[in-house]
């Protein structure tokens, strides 16, 4: 009886578990987080959003404050397409609608932005993270505008070089 009665009690701390990390408010944030909000910084983690819209944090192994999550790069990533730079998702969640994201960030996006990987997750989980960035409100400056091919980045940038041609392929 003893041993059922420790089962029971340690399932329900494994499931507590979830509960409380879904409702953790973010660094900074005195309230619970709205489960769908939390969903949304859970996939942002898991996702790799932060590892190029958050400067320095692959470098820093995630150990980058919350508050300057998803604030851009200013590092640019270069190649035949041009030069691409992570885009501040903060402040553009502020300048369009929940909906107009979902249908931005699922279509094709210049390289190295693998909105494919957006594309296939459910439109539920888009939604989870647009919600989190207005949850997380506003921060940071814009980062540098798309340079086209054959333009002058400012800055660092990461140099990709062409495909192979499909017949070397």
């Amino acid at each position: 009886m003893r041993i059922i009665a420790m089962a029971v009690f340690g399932a329900s701390l494994v499931a507590a578990i979830p509960v409380a990390a879904r409702q953790a408010a973010p660094a900074g944030r005195g309230q619970a987080m709205p489960a769908d909000v939390a969903r949304g910084r859970y996939l942002v983690r898991i996702a790799g959003c932060n590892d190029c819209h958050t400067e320095g944090y692959a470098p820093q192994q995630s150990k980058v404050d919350e508050k300057l999550w998803l604030t851009g790069d200013s590092l640019g990533h270069r190649g035949p397409w041009g030069t691409t730079y992570a885009s501040n998702l903060r402040l553009l969640a502020g300048e369009i609608t929940e909906d107009v994201w979902v249908k931005r960030s699922t279509s094709p996006m210049r390289p190295p932005m693998p909105w494919f990987n957006v594309r296939d997750m459910t439109t539920d989980d888009v939604r989870a993270i647009y919600r989190y960035l207005k949850y997380a409100g506003p921060a940071g400056k814009p980062t540098p505008a798309y340079v086209p091919p054959g333009g002058t980045p400012r800055g660092p940038v990461v140099e990709y070089p062409a495909p192979p041609p499909a017949a070397a392929r």
